[in-house]
């Protein structure tokens, strides 16, 4: 473990000491609060990883409001959505983002609602390429810095952990906002004890998303440094890695694949010898890219079953990992874990059907403005992700796809997952998705959708070839559609209903 932690915020060669953004949220939660926020009321964050994203959502639990964080990448019309949904009342946004899309947001959705604009930091700048006149808070707008100037520090109760309300990623419609309907603390029990004093913390996804919003807050109130990489790049993941001795990180699958690919003179550059502890979830691992990186970086290697509504239900050691390839773990100890068949039916050991969790330690959540959609995933108590798996004879839990992204070809059930994981190992190939498109025959056939490595090309005939002995011979693609990048989000969902729009 490294000894130097000190309670800083890292990135580039900006650094901002816990302490600095104690008292800048002092100041927000005084300046909300004499604008007569309080107790549920509603704080819209569209930040990129930095300090005043801390800031803010620490606000927010002085005043006991709700952080809502929305995805910077949203065009005006998402972001509206999500603003007049939310019920928010204050908005804190990045200068450029406020640039690209404060024109489109509608009069109703403006009025009432207090606009504070936060200057681009450079390190963010120059990894996006937002010119210098962009990173400004234009004039006619409030200027975070100042107004945090204009404002004592408040005097109430400390910040104390609190869930924000996370959208989900809205992979099949509208996103829906998850409202935690009780307090949380510090998220261990998903994570095998992750969050120790004085680590050194890599986050890399972005804070909209629940999971490493969850872990970079923890991760803060646990105590030690945390470094952001604005944008995920595998070498520059690795240079940082060795530069500041990290010990912990939050990581995504397809990170994985993308670190593996790198070549070995690239790896043998970086010391990954301080890691203890890498965590991963929110998307399939393939039980080969998880055994290959445990292979480099040693038996740190952890993941976690769950979503932005159940919380973490399972965990997984290195060492569970290579015992039982594939699993994501066994219930933690407050979790049930359940499988049922079509007709609500509890599924037999090993057999296929819908997972449903249910936390008992964390708190229920309802979804924002939707009474219909949160009954309808919840049976006997439990709660489904529309995650489809089975449970073995000793309890690990398997996953086999999500519901809605099965196949039905020939009225034979095809999991796009399977495919995926054995696809992967292509070494052109940086990253895969299965798709069903319509068919007269079979009703679906299926299709893939590749993302190659620079320079090189491949058929359909060379990616049936590379299956034929890896998988059944009818799951394997019928089409092939390469891309330059495919539809996924920064946590690793695949937003294969755009698949299904683009070549369907």
């Amino acid at each position: 473990m490294a000894q130097d932690s000190q309670g800083r915020l890292i990135c580039a060669d900006h650094i901002v000491t816990f302490d600095t953004i104690h008292r800048d949220a002092r100041r927000a939660a005084s300046g909300l609060n004499a604008a007569g926020l309080g107790r549920g009321s509603t704080i819209a964050i569209m930040l990129r990883n930095e300090a005043a994203f801390f800031a803010a959502t620490l606000a927010a639990s002085m005043i006991e409001a709700v952080a809502t964080a929305i995805n910077w990448h949203y065009t005006g019309d998402e972001a509206s959505y999500l603003l007049r949904d939310s019920g928010a009342t204050v908005w804190v946004v990045h200068a450029d983002i406020w640039r690209r899309i404060g024109a489109d947001i509608p009069d109703d959705v403006l009025r009432g609602l207090t606009v504070l604009v936060v200057e681009t930091p450079p390190g963010i700048a120059q990894t996006f390429g937002i010119s210098d006149a962009e990173t400004q808070v234009p004039q006619g707008v409030a200027n975070w810095a100042d107004w945090l100037g204009e404002h004592p520090e408040w005097d109430g109760p400390p910040p104390h952990p609190q869930a924000a309300m996370i959208y989900t990623s809205g992979t099949t419609g509208r996103p829906k906002g998850v409202r935690r309907l009780g307090p949380v603390g510090v998220n261990k029990s998903g994570n095998h004890n992750a969050f120790v004093k004085g680590a050194h913390t890599l986050i890399v996804a972005p804070m909209y998303h629940s999971a490493p919003n969850r872990n970079a807050m923890s991760a803060f109130f646990t105590g030690g440094d945390i470094i952001l990489q604005p944008r995920f790049d595998a070498e520059e993941m690795l240079a940082l890695i060795a530069a500041h001795q990290i010990t912990h990180a939050f990581v995504v699958p397809t990170m994985f694949v993308r670190l593996l690919k790198t070549p070995d003179a690239v790896r043998a550059r970086y010391d990954v010898s301080s890691l203890t502890h890498v965590v991963h979830a929110d998307a399939p691992c393939p039980a080969e890219v998880k055994g290959a990186m445990i292979d480099w970086w040693g038996p740190v290697i952890y993941e976690y079953y769950g979503g932005t509504e159940t919380g973490g239900v399972t965990y997984c050691s290195p060492h569970e990992a290579l015992a039982h390839p594939g699993t994501v773990g066994c219930a933690v100890p407050d979790a049930t874990i359940m499988v049922f068949d079509e007709n609500g039916v509890e599924c037999p050991t090993g057999v296929v059907g819908e997972i449903f969790v249910r936390l008992h330690s964390y708190p229920d959540f309802a979804y924002q403005g939707l009474p219909e959609d949160r009954a309808a995933i919840e049976h006997k108590g439990l709660i489904t992700c529309g995650d489809v798996g089975y449970l073995d004879a000793q309890g690990y839990l398997f996953l086999t796809d999500r519901k809605k992204d099965m196949i039905i070809s020939g009225g034979v059930n095809i999991y796009p997952a399977q495919i995926e994981a054995a696809l992967i190992q292509h070494p052109v190939i940086l990253d895969c998705a299965m798709f069903g498109l319509p068919d007269v025959d079979m009703g679906e056939r299926v299709a893939a959708a590749v993302q190659l490595r620079p320079g090189d090309d491949l058929t359909l005939a060379e990616v049936r070839n590379f299956l034929q002995d890896r998988i059944a011979d009818y799951t394997i693609p019928r089409d092939l559609h390469v891309m330059e990048t495919l539809p996924r989000d920064a946590s690793g969902k695949m937003f294969k209903r755009k698949l299904r729009d683009i070549f369907g």
